[in-house]
């Protein structure tokens, strides 16, 4: 019956390629994920600093969790396709066959990671040139962008650069994998490979840090066909790709996102009103989305561009179109809390006691911290405990890909007491350093009122209220915890045409669930503890100058 056809549910696919996972979700026109699945995918590593992926067990795990999410569902009512990936090097042939990105000549290895700090010496080359390009990426590149990687592919796998094809930023990967168009997004040029929105691709940035090879053919090896997050490419799925994903023939595919710009467009347009918040009847402008996971991303848009020294941007239309996007962010939050945690010789102990009760490690460290804080707010067990959080290198806003993790304040002490305690102290130390970020932005001219958080950390409460009262600000979380994947299906739900814009389909598929307020009694507090935390990296500089004079 044709009223039946008019009411038929619209649904939309979201694939999220996270550091060690893949995720697909089934979202509805609404925003609410109907079916999620997950699958690992594996990472190597091979000397320090090199992280490495493979093309093609990325690509199999996301035609696995795609076709566990759409089992059973009417093909017709499935309309779209997004993809959101991190922002890792895909190397490929003329062919499109995996080239090795490692001396060991393992083509099948031919990603290199976006945490992958293999390129330091190539990135000092970069910003040493002070090319114009810098401005845009707050005024030095970082060694996790695209350019310093391929100059280092250039210089020490000359095999390989000869043989390469392509270059392709992870997401846009995805989204020739399934429609066979090499189109890239304007996202991922724009935020990890120096190509502006008004201007394309700057000729004298790669002759000057000596990739003119890039020039000569016109960019086919790194893109001269750019689109926007959100619109159809080519014709949709191909024959091939609508096999391997178990989905229709030709739905429309979206131009992709970096993770976490996906996760900041599931999350930073929700409709707020009623909560009394103070972006509420504000443009979205007074919005920062967090995106937390392995790593930490900051993500402040502006209706014009605002040059934030240490902070990538500002982007044009990287992720909301017509805005310009600033994006802080910390190379180790999640991996951080994890090797602080696991590394602790009471680990094993943790292990035992939270399976025990049926808890995961972190939900029984938080509740043991509220066993021992007795009388006093649990964030000031640390009052003698200060970490500074940069074990892989500070992104945003010192830029520093040198500085060290530095822990003070321990004593002789080994069980699970300490151990919390760290946890909590290392957890803090993420949220000062966003703290950091969120200053050094609003110096330059955003004005931030409220914290909008997603991904796997904003499930830790510890994590929520530590960020609320370190910043001061609010913090909103999305009622569905996927956020990143919601963002992924608000592309497709784009692409499809069911949504004017990305605006419209943001404000109907971002929905807001808990709102956790700041503890104001506990200002000083923190405040205190902001001035322990920038006397560390103070004295972290002091030492290495000390020892420089050697």
């Amino acid at each position: 019956m044709p009223s039946e056809k008019q009411t038929a549910v619209k649904y939309y696919v979201g694939v999220d390629v996270g550091s060690a996972s893949v995720r697909a979700a089934l979202v509805d026109g609404s925003g609410t994920v109907v079916a999620h699945a997950e699958q690992p995918i594996q990472v190597w590593e091979p000397r320090p600093d090199h992280y490495e992926q493979s093309s093609a067990d990325i690509w199999a795990a996301c035609c696995s969790v795609t076709k566990e999410v759409v089992c059973g569902v009417d093909a017709s009512q499935i309309r779209g396709l997004g993809f959101d990936a991190t922002c890792s090097l895909v190397v490929v042939d003329k062919q499109f066959q995996p080239l090795a990105v490692n001396c060991q000549g393992q083509n099948h290895r031919n990603v290199i990671m976006w945490m992958d700090h293999r390129a330091a010496s190539q990135v000092e080359r970069i910003n040493a040139t002070q090319h114009r390009v810098l401005n845009y990426v707050g005024g030095a590149m970082s060694v996790e962008m695209q350019p310093p990687k391929l100059l280092w592919i250039k210089e020490n796998l000359p095999e390989s650069w000869e043989k390469v094809g392509y270059f392709f930023d992870l997401p846009d990967f995805l989204s020739w994998k399934a429609t066979g168009v090499t189109a890239r997004s304007l996202c991922t040029v724009v935020c990890k490979w120096t190509y502006t929105s008004d201007r394309g691709w700057d000729d004298s940035f790669w002759k000057m840090i000596g990739l003119e090879d890039l020039v000569k053919d016109k960019y086919e090896k790194i893109g001269n066909h750019v689109l926007s997050p959100g619109e159809a490419v080519g014709k949709g799925l191909t024959p091939e790709a609508a096999e391997d994903l178990g989905l229709p023939e030709g739905i429309a595919v979206a131009a992709a996102l970096i993770d976490a710009h996906a996760g900041g467009l599931g999350v930073i347009g929700a409709d707020v009103k009623g909560h009394n918040l103070p972006c509420e009847n504000q443009p979205i402008t007074s919005r920062v989305a967090m995106i937390c996971g392995t790593s930490s991303c900051h993500m402040g848009v502006s209706e014009t561009p605002i040059f934030v020294p240490g902070v990538w941007g500002p982007y044009f239309s990287a992720m909301v179109p017509g805005l310009w996007l600033n994006e802080g962010g910390q190379s180790a939050t999640g991996k951080l809390i994890d090797h602080v945690v696991q590394g602790h010789v009471a680990f094993p102990e943790l292990e035992a006691k939270a399976a025990a009760s049926a808890h995961s490690i972190y939900t029984y460290l938080n509740s043991h911290l509220d066993l021992i804080k007795k009388s006093l707010p649990v964030g000031f067990l640390t009052v003698d405990l200060h970490v500074w959080p940069d074990f892989h290198g500070n992104r945003s806003p010192l830029t520093d890909l040198t500085l060290k993790g530095m822990v003070v304040g321990l004593t002789l002490s080994r069980g699970l007491d300490e151990l919390a305690l760290i946890y909590l102290a290392t957890i803090q130390a993420i949220a000062l350093g966003t703290r950091h970020i969120l200053e050094v932005m609003q110096a330059a001219g955003h004005d931030i009122t409220t914290l909008f958080l997603c991904g796997g950390l904003s499930k830790n409460p510890l994590f929520v209220q530590m960020h609320a009262d370190i910043t001061g600000k609010p913090v909103v979380l999305s009622k569905e915890v996927e956020s990143v994947l919601v963002g992924a299906a608000i592309l497709g739900a784009c692409a499809s045409g069911d949504f004017a814009s990305i605006q419209e389909a943001m404000a109907k598929m971002g929905k807001i669930g808990r709102v956790v307020q700041p503890n104001h009694e506990h200002k000083r507090f923190y405040d205190k503890k902001y001035e322990v935390f920038l006397k560390l990296v103070e004295h972290q500089r002091e030492y290495r100058s000390i020892m420089n004079s050697l």
